[in-house]
């Protein structure tokens, strides 16, 4: 239960959540944290909070550091629950602590919770606040990933507390990214921003383009989920990469299946583009998970989705994932629908509306009338050689 120290007075007091496994219909296969940081100067500083139920975990950390009820400050960075809820039994534990936070998150925060009575202090992008030797200054992260979010940065530390950008889903005993290892760090942060970040490319790519300008050093980014990285430029790079949707080159074939033919045509595209040498994914919607499905197709080149038509339609389980997919908005893809159908072929024609609505590049859909003839998947494979090519 010990603090875990970043810098001299500058210490994790969160939480680790080992046993939740969905997020919002995220699956975190490894749970999550709740990261929390407490600042000792003058001014004692306590940078977000915990989700509520890990409100006692917090203070006894804080407790091995200071008196909780010193707290002076407690800053919210961002008002989603799994950071705010905790802010109520916090407030009443340090009863004289001034909450920091955006006017937006203000109202936010006064909407969830009884704030009557607290001391509440507006801040906007640039502001600083004076806590002893140390500067903290206040950036504005609007829409990153909600209007009222933003980042504190500690100026002579060059420590970003950034709550959720960097952030990755997964519960260690580590609490840095060497500990874990960078490449695992990695791998669940892409996971993250896939499933999370993924349709604010454009409002990320002008927020790293605004720090790069500013000349803002950054030797630690501590985020609000996950580990901290002493090794800032490796998720700053892959930030970049993701937010341009720089793709590999893997084709990502998505399908679901009532009697196996549609999984058959999927079996064949898969085979035609690995023949290309293609990166091949084959993901079944009902046993593979979302969260996975959409964290390989954020990077790949090319994807195709496939669906059977049931009651002259979607398939429910393929009509559920493309409205995920929707809300994420992948771009640069090149994309295939494709599908068995017995009475009409509604169903890919459905899936043909949604990738050209998230304006992919559209081959000709392909459909099947029942169980696919040999001269059927031989026109599959093509299909998936010229996804491929």
């Amino acid at each position: 239960m010990k603090p875990v120290e970043l810098k001299d007075g500058v210490f994790w007091v969160g939480a680790i959540d080992w046993d939740e496994r969905d997020f919002h219909n995220f699956v975190t296969a490894r749970g999550l944290t709740y990261n929390s940081y407490l600042i000792v100067d003058d001014k004692v500083v306590l940078v977000d909070t915990v989700k509520h139920k890990f409100v006692k975990e917090s203070m006894e950390r804080i407790r091995k550091l200071v008196d909780p009820s010193q707290i002076d400050y407690v800053i919210v960075n961002h008002i989603e629950p799994d950071h705010s809820s905790g802010l109520p039994d916090t407030m009443r534990i340090a009863k004289d602590a001034t909450v920091v936070c955006t006017q937006r998150a203000k109202d936010g925060i006064c909407k969830y919770y009884d704030c009557d009575g607290w001391n509440i202090q507006v801040v906007k992008g640039g502001d600083t606040l004076k806590i002893g030797k140390r500067t903290l200054t206040f950036i504005d992260m609007t829409m990153l990933h909600w209007p009222d979010s933003m980042a504190t940065y500690i100026n002579e530390d060059k420590i970003l507390l950034s709550n959720d950008a960097f952030g990755q889903h997964v519960a260690s005993e580590y609490r840095f990214d060497e500990e874990i290892g960078v490449e695992e760090a990695l791998k669940w942060a892409k996971v993250y921003y896939a499933n999370i970040l993924m349709p604010l490319g454009g409002l990320i790519q002008k927020k790293l383009k605004e720090i790069k300008e500013s000349g803002l050093e950054i030797d630690i980014i501590a985020p609000s989920h996950g580990v901290v990285w002493k090794n800032p430029g490796r998720i700053i790079e892959a930030y970049d990469r993701w937010s341009r949707f720089e793709p590999t080159n893997k084709v990502v074939i998505v399908f679901d299946s009532m009697w196996h033919s549609t999984e058959k045509l999927a079996m064949a595209i898969a085979e035609g583009a690995g023949s290309e040498g293609a990166d091949v994914r084959v993901m079944h919607i009902r046993k593979d998970y979302w969260t996975d499905i959409v964290t390989e197709i954020l990077d790949a080149k090319a994807i195709a989705v496939g669906s059977p038509t049931i009651h002259n339609g979607l398939f429910p389980t393929v009509a559920g994932f493309l409205t995920y997919l929707k809300g994420l908005k992948p771009q640069n893809k090149k994309a295939l629908a494709f599908g068995s159908y017995g009475w009409n072929g509604n169903a890919v024609k459905e899936v043909q509306k949604v990738l050209e609505e998230l304006k992919f590049e559209t081959l000709e859909p392909f459909m099947v009338k029942f169980k696919p003839s040999e001269e059927e998947l031989q026109k599959a494979f093509e299909l998936g050689r010229e996804l491929a090519r």
